[in-house]
């Protein structure tokens, strides 16, 4: 109940600024073979200034390797009530839909996804993406683990 909530509470975060409508966005990302264990992934969004707005969604089960998601991690302290399902194999893809307030897109807000690897380097960063609606279904290509990575609105 109380992951419920947190859940709620980031989702009504990003989807009330200005009360505007919301719309469900649906995130893809697809794995590399990078040939390690499971990835853990933070998707968070930035304002302009590039001030942390919140947390979309987290994989990852080992509160341990929370701290290896550097950007995610600074900016929520390691908020483990953002921990929303396991991590996810290299090959393989996570297909997540969350609630976005369509202020978010084509404002100077950006998409995050800090990935982590258990013995293998660290990607904060490794995509970032800005919300437009022009960005929409358009693939992205990470710099380490992922392969590829899309929002479609």
């Amino acid at each position: 109940m109380k992951s419920f909530l947190a859940m709620l509470a980031v989702t009504t975060a990003l989807t009330v600024p200005g009360l505007a409508m919301a719309r469900e966005v649906t995130l893809t990302t697809s794995m590399r073979n990078y040939g390690g264990d499971g990835a853990y992934l933070a998707y968070y969004v930035t304002d302009a200034q590039n001030k942390y707005v919140g947390s979309l969604w987290m994989a990852g089960g080992k509160t341990r390797y929370y701290e290896h998601l550097s950007g995610w991690y600074r900016a929520t302290g390691g908020d483990t009530t953002q921990i929303n399902g396991a991590s996810v194999g290299a090959g393989r893809s996570l297909k997540v839909t969350v609630d976005l307030a369509d202020t978010l897109f084509d404002a100077g807000y950006q998409l995050h996804i800090d990935s982590a690897v258990e013995d293998m380097r660290d990607s904060p960063n490794e995509i970032v993406v800005p919300l437009t609606s022009a960005g929409s279904g358009q693939k992205v290509k990470g710099t380490r683990y992922i392969a590829a990575f899309t929002y479609a609105r």
